[in-house]
């Protein structure tokens, strides 16, 4: 087992949560709430309610959560690489396009039961655009932080709460983590140069960001789903009665195209977001796999 992947791993997705924050908040408002219309509309609006820490809520969980989501992706990806290989009868050889794919859609699913408690409270936050600055007469924040808040979902929805959207948040990302593993490795290919076994850090961070846009242009209809899952109930009566009922209701009452209107946003976080994942990720592993007989990172497991 490699355990530097899941040790990398976790820490590379802590620094890519803390660069991306403030857009994602914008991102689940947008795709929550009627009232936000588009991305600036909401970015100005936030801030002239609630202030700086308005694109924060929620963030100290979700932080502290993704190490272990993220290593747990990363370090399912790189041992089912290896299981994969083994399986092949080639050990140690070049991983193929599609173990690389299987092996991101593992690694996708495999951080649901560890992820999805922090994701419902941190979406419930996010969405909770009352300003804790107001004097008495405006309405209380229904959820104090990220304790409060899930303490509260399990008091009044039972432990079963933290896991709605567990469905949607599965279909997700296990496509949207298998297109982002192969589209990283199928960039870093395309940028390394003859007689070098990957490409520079440029070409790292290119790389990244490219697979963060792909991966999100393949989970964003699922992701709009899943939040509306996890607000439905929070604070008015419940609208869908499951996962099918919300996709036909959200198409009847918004049309199609609402699964796709926060991909704009989605792609604009994903960018810099996954620079930051994977170039922390790289160093990470050089530094920890620094050892004679070390086994290079996945972009240099494939063929």
């Amino acid at each position: 087992m490699h355990i530097a992947d899941f040790v990398a791993g976790s820490i590379g997705g802590a620094c890519g949560v803390a660069v991306g924050y403030p857009l994602d908040t914008v991102k689940v408002r947008i795709q929550t709430q009627k009232q936000f219309t588009g991305i600036w509309q909401c970015a100005v609006t936030t801030f002239s309610k609630e202030g700086v820490h308005g694109f924060f809520k929620g963030m100290t969980l979700p932080v502290t959560t993704i190490s272990m989501t993220s290593s747990v992706v990363f370090g399912t990806y790189r041992n089912c690489l290896q299981c994969l290989s083994q399986l092949r009868g080639a050990p140690g050889a070049p991983n193929t396009k599609l173990e690389v794919f299987l092996s991101g859609m593992a690694g996708g699913v495999a951080q649901i039961s560890v992820m999805s408690p922090g994701d419902i409270v941190k979406v419930r936050l996010q969405c909770q655009t009352e300003s804790m600055r107001g004097g008495a007469s405006l309405h209380k924040p229904k959820y104090h932080g990220p304790v409060h808040c899930l303490l509260s979902i399990v008091r009044e929805e039972g432990v079963l709460g933290l896991y709605r959207g567990a469905l949607p948040l599965m279909l997700r990302d296990g496509p949207s983590f298998a297109t982002y593993f192969l589209t990283y490795n199928t960039v870093c290919e395309w940028l390394t140069h003859n007689g070098k076994k990957g490409p520079d850090w440029s070409g790292v961070m290119l790389a990244g960001g490219i697979a963060g846009m792909a991966g999100w242009t393949v989970g964003t209809p699922m992701d709009v789903i899943k939040a509306r899952l996890q607000m439905d109930g929070a604070r008015e009566k419940k609208r869908y009665k499951g996962f099918f009922h919300c996709i036909a209701e959200t198409v009847r009452a918004e049309g199609a195209g609402v699964f796709f209107r926060s991909l704009g946003i989605n792609w604009l976080r994903a960018f810099p977001v996954n620079m930051v994942v994977f170039v922390t990720y790289e160093v990470l592993i050089s530094f920890l796999r620094d050892t004679p007989d070390r086994v290079e990172p996945p972009r240099l497991d494939f063929e």
